[in-house]
């Protein structure tokens, strides 16, 4: 795969299943790199959900807002079926943009904080993923790499629009700049919501734009395919990043599927 090309996995129309027969393995690591004082990414590594949240807004405002989040996605996550799972993931992102916001209002150190959120859940051998932001989600099946979530970004704007290409856009002056996120801010908060069919053998990672912002897809498919121990793939990739010379927190969350050892 090469890195201008991104492959689109079709959506798939989630029918009840008796009994999954998937198990979800994960991961986190995150460093604050070189350059911040503090670290505004959250990330939720669990056993049926895992989560990538990157905060924005000063006086620590962006990890009050990561934080929130991530709280809220855990806290819904319960026992349901595909499309129960996927109306609480999007009804739990709209919660923790209704939290920040009323905190924000009440502390007014907290005045303009913000995050991203991109979560993806395990049930009934789908997959539900959540996503507003620039954090994104790469899915790794069959040794392909294919990033699943669009980046809600000035720059994926002007090349969804054919104004600049994606070699361009990594250079864009303006390619840091969000255009929907949660949080303090007159922003449409509604998250993009997926269901595919999970496969044995998928491999998630989910990260903040610390680490997709310097590394080139083939290097981080590389990564996810040479490396089997997800703690361990997950601190190269963050390693990476930082030798690449990033300049942001970055947060790697790596999950893999599982069939289970009696099937």
């Amino acid at each position: 795969m090469t890195d201008d090309t991104q492959q689109t996995l079709p959506l798939q129309q989630a029918s009840p299943a008796a009994t999954s027969q998937l198990f979800l393995y994960s991961t986190t690591v995150s460093d604050v790199g070189t350059v911040r004082a503090n670290n505004q990414d959250s990330s939720f590594a669990g056993e049926h959900l895992v989560a990538i949240c990157d905060g924005m807004g000063g006086h620590n405002a962006g990890e009050v807002a990561s934080a929130m989040t991530v709280a809220a996605m855990t806290e819904a996550l319960c026992e349901q079926d595909v499309a129960a799972i996927a109306s609480m993931m999007e009804t739990s992102v709209m919660a923790a943009h209704d939290a920040i916001v009323g905190k924000a209002r009440h502390e007014r150190k907290l005045s303009g904080m913000g995050t991203t959120v991109t979560a993806v859940a395990l049930v009934d051998d789908y997959w539900v993923l959540s996503h507003i932001g620039d954090s994104r989600a790469y899915l790794l099946r069959d040794g392909a790499l294919c990033q699943v979530s669009q980046d809600h970004s000035y720059v994926q704007h002007l090349i969804n629009t054919g104004r600049i290409t994606e070699q361009e856009a990594k250079n864009h002056p303006q390619r840091n700049v969000v255009m929907r996120v949660l949080g303090d801010f007159d922003i449409d908060p509604h998250p993009d919501i997926a269901v595919l069919k999970a496969h044995p053998a998928d491999r998630w990672l989910l990260c903040s734009d610390g680490l997709c912002g310097v590394l080139e897809n083939s290097t981080i498919a590389d990564a996810l395919l040479s490396m089997s121990n997800l703690t361990e793939c997950a601190q190269r990739l963050v390693s990476m990043a930082l030798r690449a010379g990033s300049t942001d927190n970055v947060t790697a969350v790596i999950a893999d599927a599982t069939l289970a050892l009696d099937v």
